[in-house]
């Protein structure tokens, strides 16, 4: 029985296996595909009509490629990523889906008298449906691996419930049977994502967003004139769209445990600077620009916390902000509307108006910065 071991050994260096593919469904729209395959049959293009990779004609490419380190294999396998992932079918409806490559990871050298499985990382987008909402929107998905690659076992599962698989085991080139997609998992059409996010932006200014009502009623009382309250709004509008849109993608971040303390003491600055200051001046601009930065991060965090569909992200991000601006001019129209009888008498409207309201502004605001620092 020992005489046969190497024999054993043998066999599993050069029989090729099954690949392992695992199809990942995502409520932000992505499909996640993973491919744990022998990449070195996929380059030297070896047949799966050869059982033992040495009765190939590309036995000696193989065996060259096995003994290449993971930096070295890592190399050839780009020269042709493109053609191999490109035989790859992931289909919607019977519609195929480009698939784009997310990265490789190859094991460094170990025993030559086993093969080397390595890990390719592959990323697809559900396409929108473009039916009606009150129907059916259920898209059914198919997974092709090339003949020439050998057989494969394909996992279908959601993220959500990433235990519960579908799973077949498909040979000879087979397309694996249709794998239903549940409405959860199906991008809604542009409309429907600009609508929803539109609304949700404009909910956390209006009734939700209550800091950042008391800040945008600090802007508009310093003057109801229409050019101090348009350099207002338009610096804190540029400022929490820039941070809004480089913390969602991840290039700046700062903890909501310093963000939150902050947009509560810029509330108390304004409030503060509107019962001391009658007209605006280049200072007040420069402040409230540098406090939309803050609350840009407050409405990242606000955004984060819902969740962006990948296959939409600019789409759901734009009109996120969107919904925020519509949300800030009713604050300043309701605002305008219930003070415009007094505007004909300036100074009756600063006592009656300005100074009281911008006392409790900033007597809240000190309230929350207390709050979100030490409770």
């Amino acid at each position: 029985m020992l005489s046969l071991l190497p024999l054993t050994q043998s066999a599993e260096a050069h029989q090729l296996r099954p690949a392992i593919v695992n199809l990942e469904f995502t409520q932000n729209g992505s499909v996640k595909v993973h491919v744990q395959t022998n990449l070195e049959s996929l380059i030297a293009g070896i047949d799966s009509n050869h059982d033992d990779t040495d009765d190939s004609p590309q036995a000696e490419r193989y065996n060259q490629l096995r003994a290449m380190s993971s930096e070295q294999l890592s190399n050839e396998f780009e020269f042709v990523a493109q053609s191999i992932i490109s035989q790859f079918d992931l289909a919607f409806d019977s519609v195929k889906s480009d698939l784009s490559f997310v990265k490789l990871d190859i094991p460094d050298i170990g025993n030559l008298d086993k093969s080397r499985l390595s890990d390719l990382y592959l990323l697809a987008f559900i396409p929108s449906t473009h039916q009606q909402i009150d129907q059916s929107v259920n898209q059914h998905v198919t997974w092709h691996y090339p003949e020439n690659f050998g057989n494969n076992i394909a996992h279908f599962y959601y993220d959500k419930t990433p235990n519960e698989k579908t799973s077949h085991w498909l040979t000879k080139g087979a397309t694996s049977p249709q794998f239903e997609l549940n409405e959860a998992y199906v991008p809604k059409p542009f409309t429907q994502v600009a609508a929803e996010y539109s609304v949700l932006g404009f909910e956390h200014i209006v009734p939700k967003g209550i800091d950042h009502i008391l800040f945008v009623l600090g802007l508009f009382l310093l003057s109801v004139r229409l050019r101090p309250l348009l350099l207002q709004v338009t610096a804190f509008t540029l400022a929490h769209s820039i941070t809004l849109g480089l913390t969602i993608y991840g290039v700046i971040s700062l903890s909501p445990s310093v963000v939150e303390p902050l947009i509560a003491l810029s509330i108390v600055i304004v409030g503060i600077e509107n019962i001391f200051v009658k007209e605006l001046k280049a200072r007040r601009v420069v402040i409230v620009f540098l406090f939309g930065l803050l609350h840009g991060m407050g409405f990242a965090g606000v955004l984060s916390g819902l969740g962006l569909p990948e296959s939409d992200f600019v789409t759901a991000l734009v009109f996120f902000n969107v919904g925020v601006e519509a949300g800030q001019l009713s604050v300043i129209a309701v605002s305008f509307l219930s003070v415009f009888w007094l505007l004909k008498n300036q100074q009756r409207y600063r006592q009656w108006v300005v100074i009281p309201v911008s006392t409790l502004i900033s007597l809240i605001g000190l309230f929350w910065t207390y709050e979100r620092l030490f409770l």
